[in-house]
């Protein structure tokens, strides 16, 4: 994960320690991983934190009716968007389903809530398995992960990948992404009301072949799961497509001038929207061999140029 500015970690870990449970104290002197280091990220502090329902999340409202909930303690600092209409609420993406995300958007709004994964990665999907309601897209890379995952969930649970301690009464050693079901098919340009909010689905397909994008036109919102956020973007899997990302992020970069906000699914969830274009340039340079390389373990390389980072394939060809 990127490393933003370095705050009171020692503060936020011992926190963690205190509240999650037995397993946090298992080891009397914790290695602490480089990435926790960086939390509490600063950005946070500006945003109301609205309840405090279990200790494996934080909840912020990241703007009216929008809440971010976010889980800090695992290295993908993976963040869900609950977003409320006048007759139901959509789940943009439901975490790695380490503890109860259902339990907090029941505490968030009594309205039904219904799901949508920005794609369908195992710490996007984790929670999909309690709500009776799932939209997908129709593509194979969908169909194949709702089925679950063992593998792919105990990779994320490794002492590397924990910030603190996990939930008391999780059992890590049964940890797996569970099966779910997409209920209905969606396309790009579909439309979801919520009651006075209208959500449009924009297919940003590179990151994997199902992501989307999820814009609130009227209130000048883009939410860009995995396609963007502010640490080193994966795009390495063997399931990536750069021509189709490079196709994506422009298509998203000129959405700018009519954005408030763009919402990123790791990390922190507020950006301006003026990122868009910047990121379009830096991926462009990237590819035509700019910016810095380092390597970032086997096979892969963190490439950088003027304040963004992508995780691409060392042997990757253009």
């Amino acid at each position: 994960m990127g490393n933003l500015e370095k705050t009171s970690w020692l503060v936020a870990l011992a926190l963690s320690l205190a509240v999650l449970g037995p397993a946090a104290h298992s080891q009397s002197q914790p290695q602490v991983p480089e990435w926790c280091r960086a939390l509490p990220r600063p950005v946070y502090k500006s945003l109301e934190r609205v309840l405090a329902i279990d200790p494996w999340f934080e909840v912020y409202k990241a703007a009216p009716s929008v809440f971010a909930i976010y889980e800090p303690h695992q290295a993908e600092e993976v963040i869900s968007y609950l977003i409320v209409g006048h007759k139901q609420a959509l789940l943009f993406d439901t975490g790695m389903g380490i503890s109860d995300i259902r339990k907090v958007t029941s505490k968030l709004t009594s309205r039904p809530v219904v799901v949508l994964n920005s794609h369908t990665h195992n710490d996007h999907v984790g929670g999909n398995w309690q709500f009776a309601f799932v939209y997908g897209m129709d593509t194979d890379f969908t169909r194949a992960n709702a089925r679950g995952s063992r593998d792919d969930a105990q990779a994320e649970i490794t002492p590397d990948q924990l910030c603190g301690g996990l939930p008391k009464g999780f059992d890590p050693k049964t940890y797996a992404t569970k099966p779910w079901k997409v209920s209905r098919s969606i396309h790009d340009g579909f439309k979801i009301n919520l009651g006075g909010r209208t959500l449009e689905i924009l297919s940003t397909p590179g990151h994997t072949p199902d992501a989307i994008s999820l814009l609130d036109r009227d209130n000048g919102l883009l939410f860009t799961g995995d396609t963007y956020y502010p640490a080193p973007i994966w795009l390495y899997r063997p399931e990536t497509d750069l021509d189709a990302y490079v196709a994506s992020v422009k298509r998203l970069a000129a959405l700018a001038p009519e954005l408030r906000l763009v919402l990123g699914a790791h990390n922190v969830p507020v950006t301006p929207p003026s990122v868009l274009p910047e990121l379009v340039t830096a991926i462009e340079a990237v590819r035509s061999g700019k910016g810095t390389i380092q390597p970032a373990g086997a096979g892969k390389a963190i490439h950088s140029f003027e304040g963004f980072s992508f995780l691409l394939a060392a042997d990757r060809k253009e």
